[in-house]
């Protein structure tokens, strides 16, 4: 009788672990699928810009719109996690994703009807704070960062959607390829809804979401992790979004060139991304995001005297992409161990907000002083001076985060 309780307490251990990959496997390609529905609009920037003859100005806010919705949507759906569990949220976001991923691909010959539908098409983008508690709860916090990293190479989604929504639509067309991204959104929703759980340990929180939402601004913690991920989260969503456009009016691409290259840069991210989530475990999250910020500052300027293509400004974009992703790694595995379990839903919401904001405005931004100057050159000097005052806050802010210990 004695041996019966270990052997039953080993048999659960490995059921949860199980359990955890496949609920990582599942997140990781729902996050992956609505985040390829989130970026629709920007790699075919070019089509809409010639068909509906736009400004370098009007081209930056149809790109950014849906970044707007993405973002400031993670805020009510984290406190939604907390309360549903990221079984039901994932669901839900899959299916309602595919009314404004079709009214997208019905407005390609109306500019206001794609900046409206173009909005709504954030919900999408808010899948991230979904997935972040949910894969928290699988995991003991030894394990996190690399949980938060793997789940967050999800963001993949926008190099997907780089690579092959120009071929999809010079397949099937710009109505047929979004009837497609409704489908593979539907059968998505399906699968989480039958296939995934939330974790044995995870319980639903009852508090309401506003006064959760008003406790977790008042955290020091939540404002500090909005600084960091601001910069990296959001670099990588600016890029992701506007770089096609950038590659095709700095150094004349032709759409899907451009598309493959953002593809690229966006799987450098995205390695990078767990990587960093890895490293944390290892060495410590502040470091990881140091080394993140300091080389982000280093290749804006090389950008920002715009080097020829291919060999310096592919390899730039390239690194850039790669200290981006470490940075996103080491931010959420900064959030696992300064935030209470209770709380990650919330403010990863918050968080998650902050970050998807970060790309809102660059595009903008890049699509003004481009109309103004004819460059790039003091958009990425903003960039660089940003990254460096970050990095500087983050050596200060987070001295006293003690790093894992080394295994012996």
């Amino acid at each position: 009788m004695s041996s019966s309780a270990p052997e039953g307490d080993a048999t659960a251990e490995a059921a949860i672990r199980r359990g955890a990959g496949r609920n990582l496997a599942l997140a990781t390609a729902a996050f992956a699928l609505t985040f390829w529905a989130w970026n629709l609009i920007a790699p075919l920037s070019q089509t809409y810009s010639d068909r509906l003859d736009l400004s370098p100005t009007q081209t930056s806010l149809l790109v950014a719109v849906p970044v707007l919705v993405g973002s400031l949507g993670r805020i009510p759906v984290g406190a939604l996690t907390d309360r549903y569990g990221g079984r039901v949220m994932f669901t839900v976001i899959c299916l309602v994703s595919i009314v404004p991923t079709l009214l997208v691909g019905l407005s390609g010959d109306s500019y206001a009807l794609l900046v409206l539908w173009g909005f709504f098409l954030g919900v999408a983008g808010t899948s991230f704070a979904v997935g972040i508690p949910f894969v928290n709860a699988w995991h003991a916090p030894s394990r996190r960062g690399m949980a938060t990293g793997v789940f967050g190479a999800g963001m993949g989604g926008t190099a997907l959607s780089a690579f092959l929504t120009p071929r999809l639509v010079e397949q099937f067309g710009l109505l047929g390829t979004h009837l497609v991204m409704a489908a593979v959104l539907a059968a998505m929703g399906v699968v989480m809804w039958l296939a995934s759980r939330d974790a044995p340990a995870w319980r639903p929180s009852r508090e309401p979401a506003l006064p959760r939402m008003r406790s977790a601004l008042r955290l020091p913690v939540t404002w500090q992790m909005v600084a960091l991920y601001a910069l990296v989260f959001g670099g990588f969503v600016a890029f992701s979004t506007y770089l096609p456009t950038l590659l095709h009016t700095a150094y004349e691409f032709a759409q899907t060139e451009a598309g493959l290259r953002t593809a690229g840069f966006a799987v450098a991210a995205v390695v990078a991304r767990p990587l960093g989530g890895i490293l944390s475990d290892r060495i410590g999250p502040v470091w990881v995001c140091l080394v993140s910020f300091v080389g982000t500052c280093v290749l804006a300027l090389v950008l920002a005297f715009q080097p020829p293509a291919e060999l310096p400004a592919g390899v730039s974009f390239v690194l850039m992409a790669l200290f981006l992703g470490l940075g996103t790694g080491g931010v959420f595995a900064l959030v696992a161990k300064l935030v209470e379990p209770s709380r990650v839903g919330t403010v990863t919401g918050l968080v998650g907000a902050a970050g998807g904001l970060g790309g809102y405005f660059p595009p903008l931004v890049m699509g003004v002083i481009y109309q103004a100057t004819g460059a790039y050159t003091w958009g990425f000097v903003l960039l660089a001076a940003t990254a460096l005052l970050v990095a500087l806050y983050t050596a200060r802010a987070f001295r006293h985060v003690e790093a894992p210990p080394r295994p012996r």
